[in-house]
């Protein structure tokens, strides 16, 4: 097992990380730099267009598929990833960690566009796809196609078994420790209210997620802003300081100047890569069941969320560990996943740490019912609707045995079965980026943008 770790460990170093920057380099300039060459049409398409009435087919509205993807996204790496990002690779981190999301924003479309255009009905009657569908249709229905689906979905159906459990894990230890209340029970209380989002089916994850998210984003970003402001004299200096360790980070990071600048993009990419999960083919899976009436109208949506997570929520918690100070404290480095919680409580008191565990626990508990559905569509496409509602009681049970902390070996295959999901959805995106190219042109030559 510590061969296994020590290999997953080296494989999501330098390069998993770089194989998505030059996923997401190629897939920028190959599509024209369509994120900042059409941001306007985006931003109109997306935000400026989320209470109009959406045309075309589909089984849930494009912003219900935007607050499923987002409840995926949006988890605990956002409040207690970002400080360790900070702490690993200095303050520079977070220009990094900004730079390869909006890289990263091609590649999501990329794959949201495949995802919509490759998708197909269900026996219920639901809109279905994603990686499965583009690897499976898109290579003309071929054996390596097939074999490509296989895998990605067999990889992503048991993949997200020790997830739940650290996902699960995380929330009934936030609530234990914030309110002295038995982790085990936490677990079981939480699989139940699971059970009863996951069985309503896609309709009612989406009508849940397009309640909660909003209220819990919100509810973070507005506290985080406060602290920004009442810490706004430091602000110009925290900015600078952004911009200075990003091309010249402390050497005392990596040792020379050049491993301290290798670390700190490092870790400022990883934090980015793993936030918005950009090339991991997920996001697909929750646009591809949108009313929409062409693909590309629907995968901007999948640029909107790397805008929410990584542009506005990963660098708000980087800002409030900067501005704060607490970054700087003695055992900061020790305790880095602790460091939003302490700016928090520094700021607002005891109240402070209880709001970021009661945010932890709504980001996790969204991100368990739609990692759910994720895996229970890949059961589907691979075993059969039988097969789909078995893997949602084995999900659910997961809830309750990482609640009690049980199965932390487990654990420890997370990112290598990670990787297993991401490396043949990165093929698969590259190889058909030529479609992806054809339908961003026919988007805009019918100026649909203009709808």
């Amino acid at each position: 097992m510590e061969k296994i770790v020590a290999f997953s460990d080296w494989l999501w170093g330098y390069p998993l990380v770089s194989l998505l920057l030059l996923a997401s380099l190629f897939t920028t300039i190959y599509l024209g730099f369509i994120q900042f060459r059409h941001f306007p049409t985006i931003m109109k398409q997306t935000f400026g267009s989320i209470n109009k009435t959406p045309k075309g087919e589909g089984t849930i509205t494009p912003r219900q598929a935007l607050t499923s993807a987002l409840s995926s996204t949006v988890g605990a790496a956002n409040i207690i990833g970002v400080p360790t990002a900070i702490m690993m690779g200095g303050p520079g981190a977070v220009f990094w960690m900004i730079v390869i999301a909006f890289l990263g924003m091609a590649l999501k479309f990329s794959e949201n566009v495949l995802g919509i255009h490759y998708r197909e009905k269900n026996k219920k009657g639901e809109f279905v796809g994603g990686p499965t569908h583009y690897m499976k249709k898109g290579f003309k229905n071929n054996s390596v196609g097939k074999v490509f689906a296989s895998i990605f979905a067999f990889a992503l159906m048991i993949e997200i078994i020790p997830s739940i459990m650290v996902q699960g894990n995380s929330a009934s230890g936030t609530v234990s420790d914030t309110f002295n209340v038995d982790a085990g029970i936490v677990s079981i209380i939480i699989a139940v209210i699971a059970a009863l989002v996951v069985f309503g089916g896609v309709k009612r994850i989406a009508t849940f997620t397009e309640f909660l998210v909003p209220i819990m984003v919100g509810l973070y970003l507005i506290l985080g802003f406060v602290i920004i402001i009442m810490n706004i004299a430091h602000l110009p200096g925290i900015v600078a300081l952004i911009f200075e360790k990003a091309f010249r980070p402390d050497a005392a990071i990596g040792g020379s100047f050049g491993a301290a600048l290798a670390a700190t993009i490092r870790w400022g990419f990883a934090r980015g890569i793993y936030s918005n999960e950009a090339g991991l083919g997920t996001s697909p899976i929750a646009h591809a069941a949108a009313k929409t009436d062409h693909p590309v109208r629907q995968a901007f949506w999948g640029i909107s969320e790397i805008i929410v997570d990584t542009i506005v929520i990963c660098s708000t918690t980087a800002f409030v560990v900067l501005v704060s100070d607490v970054w700087k404290e003695s055992d900061a480095k020790e305790n880095s996943a602790a460091l939003t919680a302490r700016a928090y409580e520094h700021a607002f008191g005891g109240i402070g740490s209880s709001i970021v565990s009661i945010s932890m626990i709504f980001f996790v508990f969204s991100t368990v019912i739609v990692i759910i559905y994720y895996g229970t569509r890949m059961a589907e496409f691979l075993f059969g609707m039988t097969a789909s509602a078995i893997m949602k009681l084995v999900y659910l049970a997961s809830i309750i045995i990482g609640g009690y902390g049980v199965g932390t070996e487990l654990w420890k295959l997370l990112d290598l079965a990670l990787a297993i999901v991401l490396i043949p959805n990165i093929i698969a995106v590259l190889i058909l980026a030529p479609q992806v190219k054809r339908l961003t042109k026919d988007f805009f030559d019918r100026k649909l943008h203009h709808d």
